[in-house]
């Protein structure tokens, strides 16, 4: 059962166009180009709605068969993210989740030997066999990996490798670098404390870990209210989402000026477009459905502070959907950033991402799915972005090891071939 809302009335939506005051510049000319491009978007809609009902749906089977061709083989123009494989996968993991299909348990198999493939000797994943790890494509493989939930999918994680290596990106200030000797910023952080708490690390090792970590978060947040990728640099949606969800995860949200960054995230939402702009005075971009989307309920939740789930979404949800579905979608498959802009994985997850978050901020039982009831996608978790069950198997899964190595010293990389124990993974 589903709460079904209904679209925008656009006549009255003209008062809410940009108002450069008489005086043009760059940036307003690219605000109001931009406008006319969603303008005619919606007035396709008002012309279509009655004769082609596919003008207010999702296109899946498109969708599907676009994400179904990029996990096999990907374009030559994808050549310049061969550093950013897991990616790639991660993103077509994700976006098929909450389309509500998956893939062949062959093809699954596949990846997860592909991924174990990227993994580096000494921890960490990389972007491609044979490169080095980084915090960022580690993220990415973990979250996919954890997505296939399979005994050999567990396997390639390697805890104990990712804890070192977790362990030789960090900094004496609790910081992150992405690389060892790379840079150093909030993505890091959030990507660190991810995997460790996806994979249930220790909690004398979190404690180790992320020591002083929600403090060196804390202070990349900016006057404005959102954070910036460190301190002293300008907020930004997708360094906000790193920002507030690590902090969640290490239960440290009152660290942060909580209420600033909430006005500060609910004045990302463009009262024309409905969609989110990532940054202040930029423009609407379908990616921050998801960066800034979830940021909101995840700051309403550590505001409220009683675990209970959110009576009301402070954004409107409507008109998220109303620019995804409308805006964003190409009739050959594959979601977009804005009207003229191409097709691409990244955006068709997040943007798919920031839609079920939206459907499900308020309540998992009754989504509130704009439209047609053919509309709801999955929900996703709005700290990991990957499947709320695929976080519960994967959390059960470490914790179970855990417990097996406390009471019996238990090592995985240390039992005999001939034991009879023959696959830990399994085992667990």
């Amino acid at each position: 059962m589903e709460e079904l809302l209904d679209f925008r009335d656009f006549t009255e939506l003209e008062a809410f166009k940009f108002d450069d005051e008489k005086v043009s510049t760059v940036t307003s000319r690219e605000q109001q180009k931009t406008e006319n491009s969603i303008e005619k978007c919606f007035d396709r809609y008002l012309q279509l709605r009655y004769s082609d009902r596919r003008i207010s749906k999702f296109h899946r089977k498109e969708h599907q068969r676009f994400l179904e061709c990029m996990l096999h083989r990907l374009p030559p123009n994808y050549e310049c993210l061969d550093s950013s494989r897991p990616w790639c996968v991660y993103w077509i993991l994700q976006a098929a989740h909450v389309l509500n299909f998956t893939y062949s348990p062959e093809t699954l198999e596949h990846v997860v030997q592909f991924l174990e493939k990227c993994r580096h000797p000494q921890g960490g994943f990389a972007g491609g066999p044979g490169q080095y790890p980084h915090l960022a494509t580690t993220y990415a493989a973990v979250n996919s990996l954890a997505m296939i939930g399979t005994p050999s999918a567990f396997r390639a994680i390697d805890r104990d490798s990712l804890e070192k290596f977790l362990f030789s990106v960090r900094e004496p200030d609790g910081s992150f670098r992405l690389h060892v000797d790379g840079e150093t910023d909030v993505r890091g952080a959030y990507c660190a404390v991810s995997v460790a708490k996806l994979t249930n690390m220790p909690e004398e090792t979190l404690k180790k870990l992320f020591d002083k970590t929600g403090d060196w978060i804390a202070s990349c947040q900016t006057y404005e209210g959102g954070f910036g990728g460190a301190p002293d640099l300008e907020a930004h949606g997708g360094y906000t989402f790193c920002g507030i969800a690590a902090l969640a995860m290490l239960n440290e949200g009152h660290k942060c000026q909580q209420e600033q960054l909430l006005k500060w995230t609910l004045q990302r939402q463009m009262a024309y477009e409905g969609g989110f702009q990532g940054r202040t005075n930029k423009l609407v971009d379908g990616c921050y459905s998801f960066w800034v989307g979830a940021t909101i309920p995840i700051t309403q939740a550590i505001m409220n502070n009683d675990g209970k789930p959110l009576k009301k979404a402070l954004f409107d949800i409507g008109a998220l959907q109303e620019y995804i579905l409308l805006c964003c979608q190409k009739a050959s498959g594959g979601l977009i950033d804005k009207p003229g802009k191409p097709q691409d994985l990244y955006h068709t997850c997040y943007t798919l991402s920031g839609i079920a978050i939206a459907q499900h901020s308020e309540s998992a039982e009754i989504p509130a799915v704009l439209g047609d009831p053919a509309n709801e996608l999955l929900p996703t978790h709005p700290l990991f972005n990957v499947p709320p069950d695929a976080v519960a198997h994967t959390t059960h899964f470490y914790e179970q090891l855990n417990k097996l190595r406390s009471f019996a010293d238990f090592n995985i990389n240390d039992v005999d071939n001939d034991d009879v124990v023959e696959d830990p993974v399994e085992e667990v």
